[in-house]
């Protein structure tokens, strides 16, 4: 099993690892983590303070804070509410700089081939018609009124630059991008090289890749709505966003992602990083549309998000390597285990799990192969089938990955103190798992000590 994983799904994953516009997308995404952190921050407080008002009928609390609930909003607008803006600045510069071209041109280019790709009309639904005459006052170059729906040009929906829009952000962004790598690699450039100061000479030679890269997908966009009547961006997310964020709430999609990232591991590559564009592109935009719900206060959209796995799956990291550490310290006989297991206990806690996966080791370590596979699948299949099911709030904000698990799942699931349980209970289960093993790492020691002692 372990060779022929190692000979044919070990170089896949080693060529995916080294494409560049793969490590750019991963790149894009980990760049964003201070504005995800600091819009989950503000929801989470609004909860609290809403819980004051609400459960604990705190009303002197709640008076004073309310202030900040206010100040939140604004936080809001500022980070979430622009989320694929913010992601195709990041997209277009990590894009550029993989290919060592300019990352600020490639930034703006891809901003502005995401803007060109989304519908500059918003619409309002009303509750009735509105009468003729407060259509004709209503009635002018920017304003159309259909029956109960009320279109607003020049106009670009909140919604076209959240979340919603992360799709739009990754292929037009994309595509600008790229046409601007081509035609600067291509030194189809304006060269004034020695001419003027070096920031201007950097602007002139972006001229034509940009004109050639912003009237490609300009007019590609044009020619999309001329003759199909829709923009773009909106038939994106029907067509290949929508479904493909519903294939990521089966059970088979997740189980999947979590096999693949443990097998990675197993051969010292990093699954989470190789795999971090589709955990992140299917799971990523569910977690924060979670948010973005909670923050209106309507339901939840999505059970299994990209936190999920941090909060229920991977404790200490992939694998559930803590409760690996756990069970040496409390079965192990073996003193160089027990030493590491000692040093690197803290940074388990805090999810960092290189120093067991290279120190023990787990990688290529065949006594470990089946419980680094089982546990985390185990995990995951318990988590899921509870939320579900509804018995556990779903992952609703965004949680530093370093933070230790148990508080991890409570604040990532709103609060939910069954959350705690959850964790707890995976966490057990994870450390049955791993128990046998570990004593049988001491049998094997022993005799691999003696062998060592009277053979020749």
């Amino acid at each position: 099993m372990i060779a022929w994983l190692e000979k044919y799904i070990v170089p896949i994953a080693t060529t995916i690892g080294s494409l560049r516009w793969l490590v750019a997308l991963r790149d894009a995404f980990v760049s964003l983590l201070p504005i995800t952190m600091v819009g989950s921050v503000s929801v989470l407080l609004n909860s609290l303070i809403q819980v004051a008002h609400d459960q604990m009928g705190w009303q002197t609390i709640y008076s004073v804070l309310r202030p900040l609930v206010a100040i939140d909003n604004v936080i809001w607008n500022g980070t979430f509410a622009i989320f694929a803006l913010f992601f195709a600045a990041a997209w277009g510069y990590h894009l550029a700089k993989a290919y060592e071209v300019n990352g600020i041109t490639g930034s703006l280019i891809a901003v502005a081939s995401f803007v060109m790709s989304i519908a500059n009309v918003a619409n309002v639904k009303l509750d009735q018609s509105l009468p003729q005459a407060s259509q004709n006052l209503l009635s002018g170059a920017k304003i159309i009124l259909k029956g109960k729906t009320m279109y607003i040009r020049d106009v670009f929906a909140i919604d076209q630059l959240s979340t919603t829009g992360l799709i739009t952000a990754i292929i037009f962004g994309a595509l600008g991008a790229i046409i601007y790598i081509m035609m600067t690699k291509a030194r189809l450039v304006i060269n004034l090289t020695g001419q003027m100061p070096q920031a201007s000479t950097i602007a002139f030679a972006a001229i034509i890749p940009a004109l050639v890269a912003l009237f490609t997908v300009g007019s590609i966009n044009y020619l999309f709505t001329r003759f199909t009547g829709l923009f773009f961006g909106d038939w994106l997310v029907r067509a290949i966003q929508q479904p493909l964020l519903r294939a990521g709430q089966g059970f088979g999609m997740v189980i999947l992602v979590t096999t693949l990232v443990q097998v990675f591991w197993f051969f010292g590559i990093h699954g989470m990083n190789v795999l971090s564009p589709v955990l992140d592109s299917v799971w990523l935009a569910p977690q924060n549309m979670n948010i973005m719900a909670v923050r209106n206060g309507t339901d939840l959209p999505y059970k299994w998000v990209r936190g999920s796995f941090d909060a229920f799956a991977w404790f200490g990291g992939a694998g559930s390597t803590l409760l690996l550490v756990v069970a040496i310290l409390v079965f192990s006989k073996r003193t160089d285990q027990r030493t590491l297991a000692k040093i690197t206990l803290a940074p388990q806690v805090f999810n960092i799990n290189e120093p067991v996966m290279f120190g023990l080791p787990i990688v290529l370590n065949t006594i470990y192969f089946i419980p680094f596979m089982v546990a985390p699948l185990a995990n995951v299949t318990l988590a899921y089938i509870v939320t579900q099911v509804g018995w556990v709030n779903p992952v609703q904000v965004a949680m530093p990955q370093f933070m230790p698990s148990v508080l991890q799942a409570f604040l990532a699931t709103n609060m939910d103190w069954r959350a705690i349980v959850l964790a707890l209970v995976n966490m057990l289960i994870a450390f049955l798992i791993w128990a046998p093993f570990v004593r049988a790492a001491n049998k094997i020691h022993v005799q691999d000590r003696f062998k060592n002692r009277y053979s020749w």
